[in-house]
């Protein structure tokens, strides 16, 4: 045992009264009532333990240690007078016969309190992570992050995967994100890449004759941060499947991740197989999101039809009407107001608001463009008295998106319309494969570029003779969704070179261009790859889910901030002329203090 101690500071209880015994943990605190009297808080990975100080000797150490210090302290258990039934070891307490600094705390003050260390600013948090981590709040997301991982790994293992790691070291490629780059000292002028994962890795082990492959992968990718993304790196739950379908990805998914989430999550309840499948465009026209938290009951609905020709400037012809009706409304107009107003700086659209009074009435917001569609929309909507219905107006993608976030900010604000106290996964399907470029104008891949179109050859060709619209084109692609949070995308894969080649004709780009770019998937293809089919939900966004945290940098031990800096380490940093010299770079321009 570490300092040869007898018991950790959870385990001791009455059982131990009168026992000799060793602690070893930081002081957490020091509550002094009299001169030679003290309470004493000694806590360790597990827990804490009161030390009590009854004697001049023992308090003269103790009040030249600052709290924070590591100490051991040996001595007798006994029964406490007043007991906390708050704390593990709240029946007992040790009086010391020895205290030694294992530890010093050279400083008298701390940047935070290590119990409030949550309350304190996120860029001291961050710097002294270290220090953040000892509070056990903290302490408790990474533990919980260990344990999550360690059923998944068991979980994949008994439904036959091998974890295999995949290189770190690679070649750059367009995958969607920027990459980041790494020098090659032997090879001046070019570079590695880090993976945004390990999609070709796995590929290729497909197509080299195993069946079935996982790891917890690391992936790094040069992007902003959000609240459910870090930037800089993140982890997934990698896998792949040969001579599968959408259906063995489903099967595998379905029942790794519902008891862990029940077992693990803040919520006991997560949906069993099958979970509910949305097809892409229904889950736009019905949830305004592609990412819907079904835990809420509310569904957007279409009134373009309703408000046609309606002296509303937003309602004008081409534009897309949106609604969504909330039973039993008590909000009041400033809460209404307020609600607006965030939706339209997360949506970047204003979304509008009426109600039906309790006499009837359509009153609030744009009641009064629609007094003289009053029956039609009663009708339709299937108004009561006391019904709020938002209001989303523009084109197509506008209106989705802002009656999307209109709807989860209602979901969450209106009693009775959440079911928040579970977990409720949805699989979105028939993602399209191709959508005009907002830049270029012209056709380019909506998602994955190596996914199965959905009709494989055949469907290509129809639109290459001009039969069927390309934009109907789906994917065999999917996407795993849980709460609202998006945890995943996976696809089953073109496998076949001549379906490959056609689909990427499709956005003006040849056989040689694919070659280029994806040389080692490309010809390893043309050695008989199998079909195969796979998924990576993301380890930081499903333990954000299980904690109840907001910010995803809660449950990772050591996060960069917002900026992708370790203000902990100093990264990133300049570096040495000499290393940059060994590397054949040069510094162009200015660079941050």
């Amino acid at each position: 045992m570490t300092q040869s101690r007898t018991h950790t500071c959870n385990e001791l209880r009455l059982e131990h009264v009168g026992q000799k015994v060793k602690i070893v943990g930081w002081m957490e605190n020091v509550r002094e009532v009299g001169s030679n009297f003290a309470f004493v808080v000694v806590r360790d990975f597990y827990g804490t333990t009161q030390v009590v100080i009854e004697d001049e000797t023992m308090m003269a150490i103790v009040k030249g240690i600052n709290k924070e210090s590591t100490i051991s302290v040996e001595g007798t258990v006994r029964e406490r007078a007043s007991k906390n039934p708050k704390q593990a070891t709240g029946d007992i307490e040790v009086v010391p016969e020895k205290i030694e600094v294992l530890g010093k705390c050279r400083y008298n003050e701390l940047p935070f309190e290590i119990n409030r260390s949550r309350e304190a600013d996120e860029t001291q948090r961050l710097k002294y992570r270290y220090l953040d981590l000892r509070n056990p709040a903290v302490k408790q997301n990474i533990i919980l992050r260990c344990n999550v991982i360690a059923a998944l790994r068991q979980a994949m293992t008994e439904h036959g995967f091998l974890e295999i790691t995949t290189p770190i070291l690679t070649a750059s490629s367009p995958e969607g994100a920027r990459d980041y780059l790494v020098p090659a000292r032997k090879h001046p002028g070019k570079f590695y890449a880090l993976p945004q994962a390990p999609q070709q890795f796995k590929q290729l082990l497909m197509t080299s004759g195993f069946d079935r492959y996982f790891q917890i992968a690391p992936c790094f990718r040069d992007e902003d941060a959000r609240g459910d993304r870090s930037p800089g790196e993140f982890y997934q739950l990698d896998m792949e499947m040969a001579f599968a379908d959408q259906e063995d990805v489903f099967a595998v998914l379905e029942d790794v991740l519902p008891p862990i989430f029940a077992k693990y999550g803040t919520y006991n309840i997560a949906s069993s197989a099958p979970f509910t499948r949305i097809p892409y465009l229904e889950a736009m026209e019905k949830y305004g999101s592609d990412k819907p938290d079904l835990r809420i009951d509310l569904i957007v609905q279409d009134i373009t039809a309703l408000v046609q020709g309606v002296d509303f400037a937003p309602f004008a012809a081409g534009n897309l009407v949106k609604a969504i009706v909330v039973s039993d409304c008590a909000l009041t107009r400033k809460n209404i107001d307020k609600l607006c107003a965030d939706v339209e700086v997360q949506a970047g659209n204003k979304p509008y608001w009426f109600k039906l009074d309790e006499n009837g009435e359509l009153t609030g917001g744009v009641a009064k463009f629609l007094a003289d569609r009053k029956e039609e929309l009663v009708q339709a909507l299937d108004l009561k008295p006391g019904c709020l219905v938002g209001v989303a107006a523009g084109k197509k993608e506008a209106a989705q998106k802002t009656a999307g976030v209109m709807r989860k900010m209602l979901g969450n604000a209106v009693p009775g319309h959440m079911d928040k106290e579970r977990y409720e996964f949805c699989w979105i399907v028939d993602f399209p494969m191709y959508e005009i470029g907002e830049e270029s104008g012209e056709l380019e891949f909506c998602h994955n570029p190596f996914s199965m179109p959905s009709g494989g050859l055949d469907v290509l060709l129809k639109a290459e003779r001009g039969e069927i619209d390309p934009l109907t084109i789906t994917a065999d692609q999917y996407d795993l969704v849980c709460n609202g949070v998006e945890l995943s995308s996976g696809a089953v894969r073109n496998h076949d070179p001549e379906i490959m080649i056609k689909a990427f004709e499709m956005v003006r780009l040849g056989e040689e261009d694919v070659k280029k770019k994806f040389p080692a998937m490309y010809n390893a293809f043309c050695y008989g790859a199998p079909p195969h089919a796979g998924i990576a939900p993301g380890v930081d966004r499903m333990v954000m889910l299980l904690s109840g945290e907001e910010s995803i940098r809660e449950v990772i031990p050591f996060p960069m901030n917002k900026n992708a800096q370790d203000i902990m380490m100093g990264a990133p940093s300049t570096v040495e002329q000499k290393q940059l010299d060994e590397l054949h770079i040069a510094i162009v321009g200015e660079t941050e203090e």
